[in-house]
């Protein structure tokens, strides 16, 4: 018998011979495929398609639910975008193809850069993973794995593509809360499942594998947290969907709900509490707190925005010269600031420091909520007004209340404790927006309640008050 075997799994037999129905050939030729063809030399290990007109990905061949996964993302279709976008450039093509973009392993021109090879067309597996030769050829020898760090010096990850003045997603992300980890808190699990990325992988089931997953030092919310590099599920390649009113299933509201409510045993104040203030859940309820809950319900947390948070928070603005009309910068939205403060140039920054006339305030007005930017910021400017007027009148009276009606160990909340409460979500900048309906009748509702219950009367509005705000007499 003769076998012509080459680097391959045994696929079928091309050639045999039978002496009889009964009895097989010993000088019976069998030739076994090979498994693929081999890369060119140039591409380092980088296997690319198999199959290019399919879009079957090598590693698909055994990956088979990740590869369908794959091809349903704009990344499988990312050559085609580039040719198609009508301003496609040789120096694009570098994180439209398989090659060093993404992965860590390598930093010299691969796959297409090297090769110019069709196979390696479209951001692949390998895009992320590094090349596959020596895993698809010895696979318990190595397992190739995408990193989950994104560094703001674009070394690795989502990063060494989506970033530059068209389209700075880690750029902004870098300066926003959400990559500065500025607050992480060392082993406090009730904390790290949300403010770093495993604690929030483990507290959502995720149990994808990375690159860092072992490391000791904290992981910020990266792309991947929020991002599934794989499934197709949510637009954006979202986790979690982000249409849904609801605290549990809604992508930015699995964070932001801490602490809507006060607690019988702590003497802490709103702790993340936006999703309950769009939900109109947030906030102490007083005994004479009448009101019904849709009549409280903002515009912004009902089916008008099917965005929610996004809506304001993950707005994209595109930045010209006012003289000449030429691009300047795209933001992409991932400062996550609803309501940014502007640059001379007019690019968002990540501060919130500047004056509210000095605000952008285009995405309340895209969104279909506002008619104009200045209608908007009009309205944001007299809510807030009344809101400040309330919570100052409020924490007069809080301050004449005896310290004993504020204990956090006596398993009750006193009416001075959820007052004191509904003061500090009033005072919070996002409740302006949030659910002012909800927030304004909690502060008349506290404010009510401390005088019915000590008999302790409002102050005066402070001088310069908006002459609307509600009377408490």
């Amino acid at each position: 018998m003769i076998l012509r075997h080459r680097k391959a799994i045994w696929t079928g037999v091309i050639a045999f011979a039978l002496v009889s129905a009964s009895c097989l050939d010993k000088d019976a030729i069998f030739d076994v495929l090979p498994l693929f063809e081999d890369p060119p030399p140039a591409a380092k290990g980088f296997l690319g398609y198999g199959n290019p007109a399919e879009k079957v990905t090598l590693c698909g061949n055994c990956h088979i639910g990740q590869q369908s996964e794959w091809k349903q993302t704009a990344h499988a279709g990312a050559w085609t975008t580039l040719q198609e976008s009508g301003h496609a450039a040789e120096y694009c093509e570098q994180c439209h193809t398989v090659g060093a973009n993404g992965n860590v392993v390598v930093d010299t021109d691969v796959g297409w850069t090297a090769t110019q090879n069709e196979r390696y067309q479209d951001v692949q597996c390998e895009s992320c993973h590094g090349p596959g030769l020596e895993h698809i050829t010895n696979p318990d020898a190595t397992q190739p794995l995408a990193p989950l760090t994104v560094g703001v010096d674009l070394t690795a990850g989502c990063g060494e593509c989506h970033s530059g003045a068209h389209q700075p997603f880690v750029e902004e992300w870098g300066q926003s809360r959400h990559g500065t980890m500025n607050s992480y808190p060392q082993g406090r699990a009730e904390c790290v499942q949300c403010h770093e990325a495993r604690g929030i992988f483990n507290s959502w089931g995720i149990t994808s594998e990375y690159l860092e997953k072992n490391q000791t030092e904290p992981i910020p919310i990266t792309c991947g947290v929020c991002h599934d590099p794989h499934d197709r599920t949510n637009p954006k390649q979202l986790r979690f969907p982000i249409d849904e009113p609801n605290e549990d299933t809604n992508l930015c509201m699995k964070c932001h709900h801490k602490r809507g409510v006060p607690e019988a045993n702590s003497s802490r104040g709103p702790h993340s509490p936006q999703g309950p203030l769009l939900l109109g859940t947030a906030g102490w309820r007083p005994p004479n707190f009448t009101f019904q809950d849709d009549t409280i319900i903002s515009t912004h947390g009902s089916a008008a925005n099917p965005r929610m948070c996004a809506t304001c928070h993950v707005t994209g603005l595109e930045i010209t010269d006012q003289e000449t009309g030429a691009f300047v910068f795209n933001s992409t939205g991932h400062l996550f600031r609803a309501i940014p403060c502007l640059d001379a140039q007019g690019i968002p920054v990540p501060t919130g420091t500047c004056a509210i006339a000095e605000r952008n305030f285009g995405a309340c007005a895209t969104s279909g909520c506002h008619g104009t930017p200045a209608s908007a910021q009009s309205a944001f400017s007299v809510t807030r007004n009344r809101l400040d007027v309330l919570v100052a009148r409020l924490n007069g009276q809080l301050g004449q209340i005896p310290l004993s009606e504020f204990n956090s160990f006596d398993n009750t909340i006193t009416t001075a404790e959820g007052a004191r409460f509904n003061s500090e979500l009033g005072a919070m900048s996002g409740s302006t927006a949030h659910n002012p309906l909800l927030v304004e009748a909690l502060l008349v509702a506290s404010i009510n309640q401390i005088e019915l219950d000590y008999g302790i009367v409002p102050g005066p509005a402070p001088s310069g008050a908006d002459p609307n705000t509600p009377e408490f007499r």
